[in-house]
């Protein structure tokens, strides 16, 4: 090993400590250790196969602060895969390298060892613990299993049969404020509306009456604490990108008192209090024989596992944090796939006059199987704001042992042989990029950049390496697969379905700058997209709606 890569990480460490909120003293430390973990990993890591991939200039932050540009990422993870194969190496930080499928053969594999061979990254494990405690994104292996078979039934499509209503419920309730903002304005007859804090509102209240039977009055004006922590946490990114990347290698410095830590914190505090207060609610209406109706949300079949009292049950901190996971994901990634898809229907008129004209035609209130089977075009618009838009980027995973993943297609090492197959050493990171792939034109075509429902329509249109990749929800990545496919996805795609078949029934969307304004996406977890100068500063995506006149 070249000693000599340590000793060139000193002058970046010392222009890191002039950021680091508590000097160059721990930066210096955790230079040391970084020496020591480096040297004790050097040997594992050597055993893997020897595959291509990008180089870097810095040792210190490999490529791991481009890549947290989520636009940037996609379109360099598609580009590697083109150039060195469909399995590469991306330098990461402190001379780690971590290993991105692209192979379909290969994707499928590790789904099917997800949780049990691979395993969540001690900085995911940290970071999940840290704001939603124990729960279903934290648990791997035995634990995982148990928590998703607890979890299955509250979302069956029996139990998201019955919650379709409020879905619609919420979606008139902002049908009912656009109005009264375009009946102000006489002269213009339309209102100029910040999408993203919409979608926000009638996610947030959707998901709370549903899952939690709590109304949290995001609609009707209500401020409250749980909405600030969420839009605060996940729309700023105010730590350095520096410490964001060495957090991924060294946990614990999500320690220490960074504004997104504080933030997590909060939010912890907020939607745990929030879930304990609906607990103990529902605990007391049983024990007093009140109503039964929480019996059928999912805050009741929690609180029927945690009594269940077998090994299958959960503990009462389970039932917490799982409502916790529940509100959190069912909120950010729904209200971001729905901000998307107007921002879609705005850009492409024609799209969204064919999707009006299916729902104009349709009855009012379509029902749960309705949703599922009878609105093709909407089906349609949904699958591909999910494909060109997914909310979750990509998945890393840390192999807890060693492995052998097998390959469709040969790829070359560094020595110039081929391999069918690449040796993984336990310890290795391996990425798929979810985004990436589902725009992948090998996957899916010269278009698949572009946003085009009616592919979806064409069955001809299907390439088999696309059909290869998945089992799960339409050979899309967005889901993911294997043991840790999204469990909400039947409560998602029937909350932007209806909530999608509401709104553009009842009002015409445009860009509020215009169809060519420039969009970008947030960097975070769950990246959200905002206009880049747009008229309206205090809105991150301004959209021009009026009502739909017949």
């Amino acid at each position: 090993m070249d000693l000599s890569r340590i000793r060139d990480i000193w002058p970046a460490m010392k222009d890191l400590s002039l950021t680091w909120p508590l000097g160059s003293a721990t930066c210096i430390s955790v230079l040391l250790f970084a020496s020591l973990h480096i040297l004790r990993g050097y040997r594992e890591r050597q055993q893997t196969t020897r595959i291509r991939g990008p180089e870097s200039s810095s040792w210190v932050f490999g490529l791991a602060k481009t890549l947290l540009d989520s636009a940037t990422a996609s379109q360099l993870y598609d580009d590697w895969a083109r150039e060195y194969g469909p399995v590469y190496r991306v330098p990461y930080a402190l001379g780690e390298s971590r290993v991105v499928l692209w192979d379909p053969k290969a994707i499928s594999h590790f789904f099917g060892r997800d949780t049990w061979m691979y395993n969540q990254t001690p900085f995911n494990k940290f970071a999940v613990r840290m704001l939603l405690g124990r729960g279903l994104l934290w648990a791997d292996g035995e634990t995982h299993k148990r928590q998703r078979k607890t979890l299955n039934p509250a979302f069956s499509a029996a139990a998201i049969r019955s919650l379709t209503s409020i879905f619609q419920d919420a979606a008139h309730k902002a049908v009912l404020a656009w109005d009264a903002e375009i009946g102000s304005n006489q002269e213009t007859h339309c209102a100029v509306i910040d999408a993203q804090q919409w979608m926000n509102h009638i996610s947030l209240d959707g998901v709370g009456i549903a899952v939690l039977s709590h109304d949290f009055g995001a609609l009707d004006g209500k401020d409250t604490d749980v909405a600030h922590a969420l839009n605060a946490f996940n729309s700023s990114m105010t730590d350095s990108g520096n410490m964001v990347v060495l957090a991924q290698r060294f946990p614990s410095i999500l320690k220490l008192p960074l504004p997104r830590v504080q933030f997590a914190q909060k939010l912890n505090l907020i939607v745990g209090n929030i879930c304990h207060e609906m607990l103990a609610r529902t605990r007391k209406e049983k024990e007093t024989g009140g109503t039964e109706q929480g019996d059928k949300s999912c805050l009741g079949l929690l609180l029927k596992a945690e009594q269940s009292g077998n090994s299958a049950g959960l503990t009462e901190q389970e039932v917490l944090d799982e409502g916790k996971v529940i509100l959190l994901a069912g909120f950010e990634t729904t209200a971001v796939s729905m901000t998307w898809a107007l921002v879609e229907l705005a850009r492409n008129p024609d799209i969204q006059i064919k999707l009006r004209d299916e729902c104009l035609d349709f009855a009012s209130t379509p029902s749960y199987d309705d949703f599922a089977n009878k609105l093709p075009y909407l089906d349609a618009v949904v699958n591909e704001v999910l494909r060109l838009h997914a909310p979750v980027k990509e998945i890393p995973r840390m192999a807890i042992e060693d492995d052998v993943i097998p390959l469709g297609e040969p790829v070359r090492t560094i020595d110039g042989n081929y391999t069918d197959r690449i040796y993984i050493s336990k310890g290795t990171v391996i990425v798929v990029p979810l985004a990436s792939l589902n725009c992948s034109i090998s996957m899916w075509g010269p278009d698949a950049k572009m946003f085009k429902p009616s592919r979806w329509l064409a069955e001809n249109e299907s390439s088999q390496k696309k059909a290869e990749i998945l089992h799960g929800y339409r050979h899309l990545m967005t889901f993911g697969d294997g043991p840790r496919m999204c469990l909400g996805r039947l409560f998602a795609l029937t909350e932007f379905k209806a909530v999608l078949f509401v709104l553009v029934r009842n009002f015409v969307f445009e860009m509020a700058d215009g169809p060519l304004v420039e969009i970008v996406e947030s960097k975070g977890t769950l990246p959200r997209p905002s206009v880049v100068g747009g008229a309206v500063p205090e809105f991150s995506l301004p959209l021009r709606v009026r009502r739909f006149e017949v």
